[in-house]
């Protein structure tokens, strides 16, 4: 049993849905598959499911635990500090392709 680590700088949303809730309502739980570690109560950068960078967000909670069908999974809790501007996501967005995404073709 091993733990997956996030990068500081990442949270990324697989659903469209998880994220549209997020920027809606300001405070949102997503789900990951596999036990990881997320740094509770820092800020970090927040990417759609086509990695582009979105907005800023505080993890608030960060449970890892074996559900009832007995898969690992890992839910973080977080709220919306700050969308980010367009200038904002274009670099956040370039970096992290660079970093974390691998190179834009």
């Amino acid at each position: 049993m091993g733990f997956e680590t996030e990068f500081n700088s990442v949270c990324k949303f697989k659903s469209e849905q998880e994220l549209y809730e997020l920027l809606e309502y300001g405070r949102n739980k997503m789900v990951k598959s596999g036990f990881r570690v997320y740094p509770t109560g820092q800020k970090v950068i927040a990417y759609s499911p086509d990695n582009k960078a979105i907005a800023i967000v505080k993890i608030l909670v960060s449970i890892a635990e074996i559900n009832f069908q007995g898969e690992e999974i890992t839910q973080v809790e977080m709220e919306l500090i700050r969308r980010l501007t367009e200038e904002e996501s274009r670099v956040q967005t370039a970096l992290a392709h660079e970093m974390f995404f691998g190179e834009r073709e």
